[in-house]
């Protein structure tokens, strides 16, 4: 029986796992959500999404899919840009 080898990408840009794990719990904050509270507007918007990965999120420990940055944008009330605003700042675009 031949044996397969499973290759795992590591997605990270520079060392991140996400850009906006900074913006995202300061918008959060400034909105007066809690953690848990983001997480249930984000599953009623359809998005796969708890507490724990929340945490995971603005600790820089998990991808953030374009679908939840959608999400994540419709919930803040605010741009892509502005949830990616760390990025821009730094790298000029």
């Amino acid at each position: 029986m031949e044996r397969r080898k499973f290759v795992m990408r590591v997605m990270q840009f520079k060392g991140k796992k996400n850009l906006i794990h900074m913006q995202l719990q300061l918008m959060r904050v400034r909105r007066d959500l809690s953690q848990s509270e983001l997480a249930a507007q984000m599953q009623i918007l359809g998005t796969n999404i708890d507490q724990q990965a929340i945490s995971n999120i603005e600790n820089n420990k998990r991808v953030v899919t374009d679908f939840e940055l959608a999400c994540f944008c419709k919930v803040l009330h605010c741009t892509e840009r502005e949830l990616l605003q760390d990025y821009y700042e730094k790298y000029g675009l």
